[in-house]
């Protein structure tokens, strides 16, 4: 409504209806949430980095840990020789440690390439791959006649990671080489595993 031609006008009346510029928020001047944006910001930029860091190295570190394990089973396999009764599971370990000689043969020189010497790998790697715990158990089952049960159990488990990992890196590489090792390394091992698995089901 406008104002009334008898009565006085507001000084103030073209200041009212006049439209109200708009406020404008200076982020630079408020510091709590510039400050916020900022560390979002770095923080999704690190996160990003790590993401495509680890595509790069992780096959490296996964052929890093392949390789340990194999090593690692191979000093339980060849620890158990003299401990194991049964003579099917002997013959089967048997197969298995000459699987695990030729596998680690074959592998040195693909991991040459990616410049993984076996003989200086992660330490880290190496202490996650340790065989220790497996021995120690292994000592007791042999203490409480209760060994070639538990060996196989635990050689089963162990030989399934390894393919379950050797699946990973198949999947991850793209080195034609590689792949060829891994398809033929694991079709070899899977009926070994598959062995130690149903004497395991059989003896249990």
């Amino acid at each position: 409504m406008y104002p009334n031609e008898n009565q006085p006008i507001d000084p103030n009346y073209l200041d009212q209806i006049a439209p109200q510029p708009s406020q404008k928020i200076n982020i630079a001047n408020n510091k709590p949430i510039f400050i916020a944006i900022i560390g979002l910001v770095i923080t999704l930029f690190i996160f990003f980095i790590g993401m495509i860091a680890s595509g790069l190295s992780g096959s490296g570190n996964q052929l890093e840990r392949l390789s340990a394990r194999l090593t690692a089973t191979e000093g339980i396999s060849v620890s158990a020789t003299t401990n194991i009764k049964n003579s099917k599971l002997r013959a089967l370990n048997s197969n298995l440690k000459i699987y695990l000689t030729n596998t680690i043969r074959d592998i040195t020189p693909l991991l040459a390439v990616e410049k993984i010497d076996v003989k200086k790998l992660d330490k880290k790697i190496i202490a996650s791959e340790s065989n220790e715990k497996i021995l120690a158990k292994l000592e007791d089952a042999r203490l409480n006649a209760i060994y070639d049960r538990s060996y196989a159990r635990e050689l089963s488990y162990q030989l399934e990671t390894t393919m379950s990992l050797m699946r990973q890196i198949y999947n991850k590489t793209k080195n034609k080489d590689l792949k060829t090792f891994l398809e033929e390394s694991y079709n070899n091992l899977e009926p070994i595993q598959k062995q130690f698995s149903d004497f395991n089901t059989v003896s249990s």
